[in-house]
């Protein structure tokens, strides 16, 4: 069925201010309903002196109809007070943090930022906190994985008029800036690796499935299996979670096969470690019996023994460089470029835990590669 709209609907919806369904008023939308600029907004917002009293008035009254609060993020934008950052986290890797927070600590200590660190663990409303600490000064956020691939969490600092940036999502955002290695290829270089000192049964450990990297990684190492013309049978893949304690799991699970890989590449150094644990219980020796790599290069990769042949992802690199990355645009009030995204170099560091398979693992009977 057809509807019609009066005249005066029409002119009365032209008159209403716009704004994003659900969103929060906006300064966009006080200037409106006050028939003035946004600047003469937040002139009277800021209570500077040179707006006559009329318009000041009519922004007064628009600010006490739209119900608008004033965004203090924006505020920061455009003034000189002390820049702040909030770093959100709910990573289950604690060497992973550890690199991460240092490289934003130092960078923000650098330049005089202010740096907001808060836990998302068992927070089970995520808008409230972005909400308390966009209130509380903070314009820009960083993001590691896995909020970083959480587009509710992007949606909500956008929403509040900060700035997102995700470190290590995996692959590039169209709203949103990212700082990134190129997952894929590392994987797939790592893989290229660990055949090139002669292996063909290799096992997986993936990383938490919610994460776009993962899958990235996994590609990596299926492409480099299949251009050598090797076989990935279901069973050499172990799903992970980047934790220490699914390592664990899925490198039993692994070592536990009729015939065992002679090698397993892990996504992160936290699997791969505890699969060197596994190895260990099992009384197999690392690398004699079992090649083992990992991939971020934290500091546990090298305080474990053997130590790891792992890919060097540069974190804290990858985290000052987001800091550098906010303050650069905070540097441009009312100004927003298409979303920055940096791809940084990442190194595949070989060190004690890979080598040729032995004579016990070289021989593959075919009985389990279903």
């Amino acid at each position: 069925m057809a509807s019609s709209v009066s005249a005066s609907d029409a002119a009365s919806r032209r008159q209403r201010p716009s704004r994003r369904r659900g969103g929060a008023p906006t300064i966009a939308d006080v200037a409106r309903e006050a028939r003035c600029s946004p600047m003469t907004v937040s002139r009277v917002i800021n209570g500077e002196g040179n707006v006559r009293e009329k318009t000041r008035d009519q922004v007064q009254e628009a600010i006490r109809k739209l119900n608008y609060s004033p965004n203090r993020a924006a505020r920061s934008l455009a003034g000189g007070a002390q820049l702040r950052i909030g770093l959100m986290f709910d990573n289950p890797s604690a060497s992973y943090l550890s690199e991460f927070l240092m490289g934003a600590l130092e960078e923000a200590g650098g330049r005089d930022i202010h740096l907001e660190v808060q836990s998302c663990d068992n927070v089970p409303d995520s808008s409230v906190l972005v909400r308390n600490l966009v209130e509380g000064g903070v314009t820009g956020f960083i993001l590691p994985p896995p909020l970083c691939d959480d587009q509710s969490v992007l949606d909500l600092i956008t929403d509040a008029g900060g700035i997102a940036i995700a470190v290590g999502p995996g692959r590039a955002s169209g709203s949103h800036g990212s700082v990134m290695i190129d997952e894929f290829q590392a994987a797939y270089d790592m893989t290229k690796h660990i055949i090139g000192l002669g292996h063909e049964r290799i096992g997986f450990i993936i990383g938490n499935p919610e994460q776009v990297a993962s899958g990235r990684r996994l590609n990596g190492f299926r492409a480099a299996m299949e251009e050598a013309g090797l076989k990935v049978p279901g069973q050499l893949i172990a799903q992970g979670q980047f934790t220490y304690r699914s390592g664990m799991m899925a490198a039993e699970r692994l070592l536990s096969l009729p015939t065992r890989p002679s090698a397993i590449f892990a996504s992160n150094d936290d699997m791969a470690a505890a699969t060197v644990a596994m190895a260990h219980r099992r009384h197999l020796d690392v690398p004699s019996d079992i090649t083992v790599c990992g991939f971020d290069d934290t500091d546990l990769a090298s305080s474990i023994w053997p130590e790891l042949t792992t890919i060097r992802q540069p974190i804290r690199q990858m985290t000052a460089c987001a800091v550098e990355m906010i303050a650069k645009i905070s540097r441009r009030p009312g100004k927003r470029d298409q979303p920055e995204q940096v791809m940084l170099p990442y190194q595949l560091i070989r060190r004690n835990s890979d080598a040729g398979p032995s004579l016990a693992t070289s021989y593959n009977d075919g009985r389990d590669d279903k």
